[in-house]
């Protein structure tokens, strides 16, 4: 039986790369994203530091590619392949404004990546979940949240409806599946992560936001 593989959809900088990291201690790694530029240097860092990854691009709302890479996962890794973990952490489209001024194009566009692509990655995912076999760890399938799963905020009428279903999704599927040995867990991160694109947030409140690391230990 040939060891199991950790997928992470939404690999790219921040929690992705680093829950990748993390896994590729103790797994082969598969990485998702939209683009090769940005799975190539996770992918190069993993290798240079002696773990297994590989990444693949993929739209995780086509349904196709979702299967395409599924198709290339097995070819790599055998018919036998299982999976040990697999982590949807894919970013919600973020757009505040208020209600009224919302387009339904802008209301909706968090829906394709949270609900779309969250039931795109479960259906690929789960069929291999279920033959792997128990180990010191069940099969674990994870999807990243936010507070936004919780409460809705003014301006945000669109995001949180995404997180939601991102909830209810993990819910669903951990009283359908939890019988079955596969444990599916919905990890919500209570904060801004630490990347990029928030450096220019609250810079002047010390330790505001989250180092990825600390969400990955």
């Amino acid at each position: 039986m040939p060891q199991p593989v950790a997928i992470i959809a939404g690999a790219g900088p921040g929690t992705g790369s680093a829950v990748a990291r993390r896994f590729a201690k103790a797994y082969p790694v598969v990485l998702l994203a939209r683009s090769q530029l940005s799975l190539d240097p996770l992918v190069h860092d993993i290798t240079q530091s002696g773990g297994s990854a590989m990444g693949i691009p993929t739209d995780v709302t086509s349904s196709s590619s979702m299967s395409s890479t599924m198709e290339q996962i097995k070819t790599k890794f055998g018919p036998d392949l299982s999976i040990a973990a697999a982590i949807y952490n894919v970013a919600s489209k973020f757009i505040r404004k208020p209600f009224l001024e919302q387009s339904p194009e802008e209301f909706l566009g968090s829906l394709e990546p949270s609900i779309k692509g969250a039931f795109n990655f479960a259906q690929a995912t789960l069929p291999l979940m279920l033959n792997e076999d128990r180990g010191q760890y069940p099969p674990t399938l994870i999807f990243t949240g936010a507070t936004a799963a919780l409460k809705g905020s003014s301006g945000l009428s669109g995001f949180a409806m995404s997180k939601f279903g991102i909830r209810a999704l993990s819910q669903s599927l951990a009283r359908e599946f939890g019988p079955k040995g596969v444990h599916v867990s919905h990890a919500i991160i209570d904060g801004i992560i630490d990347t990029e694109k928030t450096k220019g947030y609250s810079q002047d409140i010390p330790d505001s936001k989250i180092d990825p690391k600390w969400v990955s230990a």
